[in-house]
């Protein structure tokens, strides 16, 4: 009989590392852009175009002030514009956290750190735009300076910003569906795929930590999904949102609220 695995699905900025990669937003009456860190844009997103402090800040996916978009850092340079010696904005950054006097373990850290060590299924849904094997490229920095012994046992790999992944793997010809229904579609695909390699016998555990409120509500309705075509198995959400965490496990709609739910084991056979 095949053993039974926990699956660690995890979003990558202020989950798993805080990095300076910045979101731009324009300023409709000045003209102005201005950077902010991943962290304040999960805030200020709601806000903007909202009476208040944003009332004139709006995301831009055109060329101003040289920058090609708000999400210009969260895309790889193309390949002919890259010049010599120069880095992808995630593997730089990365670079630039570690050596750092900053704190750059995100409070999902310790549990990414623990799954690769112990070789457990990794996915990486994230809303960066990067090729997945700049992704692959910056988690190798982490090995070659020790702050992980090894890899991850890559599962899935989904930067749902690009444009690539989207037409492709997540379906969205038009490019027209949001950051969180694309985040909704990675997990729905990378949960089918464990059920294909890896059967539906014995259970399974699936959980995913993300910092953005508004991904994590997303992430909630897709494990709902995931447990009505699977019940036999376990899905956890782990909120990781302005440095609390709070986890949930996903039960069906008719489970009796009265009745003691399992933990998400932490026994070495499951893990």
């Amino acid at each position: 009989m095949a053993s039974a695995l926990s699956f660690y699905f995890f979003d990558f900025d202020d989950n798993i590392m805080f990095l300076d990669t910045q979101i731009y937003i324009h300023n409709t009456e000045t003209g102005e852009t201005k950077g902010v860190s991943t962290g304040q844009f999960a805030d200020i997103q709601p806000l903007l175009g909202k009476d208040g402090e944003y009332k004139k800040y709006e995301i831009f996916s055109k060329t101003i002030n040289g920058i090609r978009g708000s999400y210009n850092n969260f895309r790889d340079i193309l390949e002919n514009e890259l010049k010599p010696g120069q880095k992808q904005y995630f593997v730089k950054d990365v670079e630039e956290a570690i050596a750092s006097d900053k704190k750059w373990q995100a409070p999902s850290w310790d549990l990414f750190k623990y799954a690769c060590e112990k070789h457990r299924p990794v996915s990486i849904i994230t809303a960066r735009g990067h090729k997945p094997e700049t992704l692959k490229a910056g988690v190798r920095v982490l090995v070659e300076n020790g702050k992980i012994r090894r890899e991850p046992n890559y599962h899935t790999i989904f930067p749902v910003g690009n444009d690539g992944v989207r037409r492709g793997e997540l379906k969205d010809p038009q490019l027209s569906l949001t950051t969180p229904e694309l985040k909704k579609r990675a997990i729905r695909k990378s949960v089918d795929k464990a059920m294909e390699e890896y059967g539906k016998e014995p259970e399974h555990c699936f959980g995913m930590s993300d910092d953005d409120p508004q991904n994590v509500s997303l992430i909630v309705r897709a494990m709902r999904d995931c447990k009505d075509t699977y019940p036999n198995q376990r899905f956890f959400v782990i909120s990781t949102h302005a440095g609390e965490e709070v986890k949930l496990e996903v039960f069906p709609p008719d489970y009796p609220v009265t009745r003691r739910g399992r933990r998400w084991r932490t026994d070495e056979k499951i893990r």
